[in-house]
């Protein structure tokens, strides 16, 4: 399928622009995709292709808005306001039973706590609102007791660490976020979409199932038993992905699990500030911060994923990157992350939901054109 691809990338990156190329002709319908990378601090990657979307189509972008909310987290813990070795009980009193006033905030953010979802889950509603699911969550019964296991806490993570953020500083993280990061950079990724920016907003697509797609889930492991739970799949009926990110309740709350609407150049320019000099401003986060986001805090199997040695501090590691980077996957196919070593940050995002879901395919051959471009980079 002959797909158009705009934008422009600097002397150097023009594979980057050839993989990009290869893979939205080889999709059965368009991706509507973005592609921003910045390379210590300037943007050198700047791609989208599509029908229907342009550099500054703003759309749903799943759990990449995890990297945001933890950045918020990661700058807290910095600033001392935050210490993860402090029952999260501490700072959320209510927050009790069943071993979780054990529970230190360091565990919390890196998915130990065990409250994926309650056995009668979230309506579409109720799971747009991040207040109303931390005091549902407060009191409730972990899956596994807290500290001993970890598993993706696919649509709660948020409404627990920002409830943490709240009663530490007395603002909701959307408003520390904004505040911090957002606003200072005028970052195109939002936590709550404000009303005057919906022009710019289109729709997630449905995922178009591929032949290729299907053989590999149908090759795969089994999904974990948590899986369904953790995804608000065992509520009649299942949640659908594609209606949470277009639903109007969510676009405007902005809940901090899986909520945000944004670009592929706020993503990149987000992962830009935390590691490194952006629009004249010094690095959101000290190097040892970064080191310490992107250190394995989960050894082991995910217990809601199939996925291994899973998280550093609330970030997804990036083993295909480097050791020291960090960042977080969409549901539709997106990504986001920042390498301190080779100072590149990456943002990726469509608006047609990659099958069967998470990191879609095509960010291996674009991770690997990137770095390989960095390095070349530093190295003439």
């Amino acid at each position: 399928m002959a797909v158009q691809v705009d934008g422009t990338v600097a002397a150097g990156w023009e594979r980057v622009r050839e993989e990009f190329e290869a893979f939205a002709a080889a999709e059965a319908v368009s991706p509507e995709a973005q592609l921003a990378v910045h390379h210590r601090g300037r943007r050198v990657v700047d791609l989208w292709a599509g029908e229907d979307t342009t550099a500054d189509t703003l759309t749903g972008v799943y759990s990449i808005t995890k990297g945001a909310a933890h950045l918020v987290v990661a700058l807290l813990v910095q600033d001392g306001v935050l210490d993860l070795e402090r029952p999260v009980s501490e700072y959320w009193p209510e927050f009790t039973g069943h071993g979780k006033e054990r529970l230190t905030l360091r565990q919390l953010v890196s998915h130990q706590s065990g409250l994926i979802n309650t056995p009668e889950g979230f309506t579409l509603d109720e799971i747009a609102d991040d207040a109303l699911i931390a005091a549902r969550l407060a009191g409730a019964k972990p899956y596994w007791e807290p500290g001993t296991a970890y598993g993706y806490h696919a649509f709660v993570i948020g409404a627990l660490t920002g409830e943490v953020v709240r009663r530490a500083t007395g603002k909701t993280l959307a408003e520390v976020y904004e505040e911090r990061i957002r606003a200072p950079y005028g970052l195109d990724l939002y936590i709550g979409l404000p009303a005057e920016l919906e022009p710019r907003w289109k729709p997630v697509l449905p995922q178009v199932p591929t032949a290729e797609g299907l053989a590999a889930l149908a090759g795969g492991p089994l999904p974990p038993e948590l899986m369904e739970t953790a995804f608000n799949w065992h509520v009649k009926p299942p949640m659908d992905l594609v209606a949470y990110a277009n639903d109007p309740r969510v676009k405007s709350r902005g809940p901090a699990s899986a909520g945000g609407v944004g670009t592929a150049r706020g993503v990149a320019g987000m992962y830009a500030a935390a590691i490194g000099e952006l629009a004249g401003r010094p690095a959101l986060l000290k190097p040892e911060t970064a080191a310490e986001v992107a250190r394995l805090h989960t050894p082991g199997d995910d217990r809601v994923t199939p996925e291994k040695d899973h998280f550093g501090l609330g970030f997804e590691r990036q083993p295909l990157v480097g050791p020291q980077a960090f960042g977080h996957c969409g549901a539709a196919g997106g990504l986001g992350f920042a390498d301190p070593v080779t100072e590149v940050a990456y943002g990726y995002t469509r608006r047609r939901f990659g099958f069967p879901g998470g990191p879609a395919p095509e960010n291996g051959p674009l991770t690997a054109a990137v770095m390989a471009a960095a390095r070349a980079a530093v190295q003439g």
